[in-house]
């Protein structure tokens, strides 16, 4: 892993990138588009966003009647916003209609920090992952975002992208195998599988090496895609290894640990120990820096590790 840089930083610059090739993206914002950077898309076009104000459900209204002419359209705002403030509208217009919006909010999970739990939201997989025509991909890092934005721009209909707030180190892998239904596996190894997605993945990757120390080896998969499942990759490495540990900065309802644990339920005998999941468990969030709520919340490599080795 090297440097370091937050999935939100991809997101103005990737709907630039966009435009500039020719595709005719429009972003709709609920007054936050310096926090989630698609003020850079005004910056170059003033046109190209359309900011509503502090009103989340028009925000879905305007983006669904943009799409009809025709349009790319994503839409903006912090996670617990651009999610459970207008869930009606998302099911009831964009997905119920298999509009072509995406809706791509930022500040998700208890990375957010010191805004505490009115702002950080943990349960947005889980009311998207089970919306009809609904695909949900929540990238790592910061390439793995711009990834994510682009194959949004290239598909027809609604998509769900999650990204965070914090920086995150990236990840030494290349996001050309980044795809809908497609996992990527970051590490190999025969003892355990680690299935992790979001910021997660790099927590994931330190305990590996942790884990290595004590000689047990590891096997990372970085679950870009939640939903499609990359079923495939997933299988065939909890039969390698028997062992398999979710995490997510998610609730453990719902989320990534819930769709892991619902295919392999499918395929009895696969496991030879217990299914782990490691997530935020019932609660909201609270107020804190990144690695102290990572630890009090047990999401941080350390947790990931104790997990494994009890």
């Amino acid at each position: 892993m090297s440097g370091k840089k937050a999935t939100r930083a991809a997101y103005g610059e990737t709907l630039v990138e966009l435009l500039a090739e020719g595709v005719d993206v429009y972003a709709v914002d609920a007054d936050l588009s310096a926090s989630t950077t698609t003020a850079k898309l005004k910056a170059v076009d003033e046109k190209r966003l359309v900011n509503v104000g502090i009103a989340e459900q028009n925000m879905i209204g305007v983006a669904a009647g943009l799409s009809l002419t025709d349009k790319v359209v994503f839409t903006g705002s912090f996670a617990v916003f651009g999610t459970g403030r207008v869930y009606d509208q998302i099911r009831n217009t964009v997905c119920h209609g298999n509009l072509n919006v995406k809706i791509a909010p930022t500040h998700a999970g208890i990375s957010v920090g010191a805004d505490g739990g009115s702002h950080q939201m943990v349960e947005d997989i889980a009311l998207m992952r089970v919306l009809p025509n609904m695909r949900v991909l929540v990238p790592a890092d910061y390439r793995s975002a711009k990834a994510a934005i682009r194959l949004a721009a290239e598909t027809h209909g609604p998509v769900y992208i999650r990204m965070g707030r914090a920086d995150v180190e990236q990840i030494d892998s290349g996001t050309d195998m980044l795809d809908f239904g497609k996992a990527r596996v970051l590490r190999e190894g025969g003892d355990v599988t680690i299935v992790a997605c979001g910021v997660e993945v790099g927590q994931a990757l330190s305990a590996a090496a942790s884990l290595a120390e004590r000689g047990i080896e590891a096997e990372v998969i970085d679950a870009f895609s939640i939903k499609p499942l990359d079923s495939e990759t997933i299988l065939t490495s909890a039969r390698k290894t028997g062992h398999v540990v979710t995490a997510e900065e998610h609730s453990v309802i719902g989320g990534l640990g819930e769709a892991v644990a619902g295919l392999l339920s499918e395929f009895p005998g696969v496991l030879r120990k217990p299914l782990k999941r490691i997530g935020v468990w019932d609660r909201f969030g609270a107020s804190g820096d990144f690695d102290e709520l990572f630890r009090e919340y047990g999401l941080d490599a350390q947790s990931i590790f104790d997990v494994v080795v009890q």
